[in-house]
């Protein structure tokens, strides 16, 4: 499985922005896919995460109401669209594949993609 991510840029807080991420491979519809993201000096944590086939999905409570997960499998992609952004979003953000579930777990990804920053000025 590949995973390309993009979308990423300068917003201000308040602002919006949609992530993308193409997804290629054979047999990817069996897996499971989440967005990630990485702060300067902090760990990886968990956005986002859909079912390839089923569709749910799963946020973590700190972008609940905020983020938006989807993905469209005509055209193999996934997409994480972020309305009233903060300054604490700010951070690389990595599209993963699983073959687990939808889960919020780093170690349960198997593919990441390369990352996309955002940067969302206070």
């Amino acid at each position: 499985v590949q995973l390309q991510a993009s979308g990423g840029g300068l917003v201000r807080a308040g602002g919006s922005l949609r992530l993308s991420c193409a997804v290629s491979g054979r047999s990817f519809a069996n897996y499971n896919m989440g967005w990630f993201r990485q702060a300067p000096g902090k760990e990886r944590e968990f956005v986002a995460a859909i079912s390839w086939t089923t569709g749910h999905i799963h946020y973590a409570d700190s972008v609940k109401g905020r983020f938006t997960i989807s993905r469209d499998t005509a055209s193999n992609m996934l997409y994480l669209q972020m309305n009233s952004l903060k300054h604490e979003d700010t951070a690389i953000y990595y599209c993963a594949a699983s073959r687990v579930g939808v889960s919020a777990v780093v170690a349960r990804y198997d593919y990441w993609g390369q990352g996309t920053l955002v940067t969302v000025s206070s």
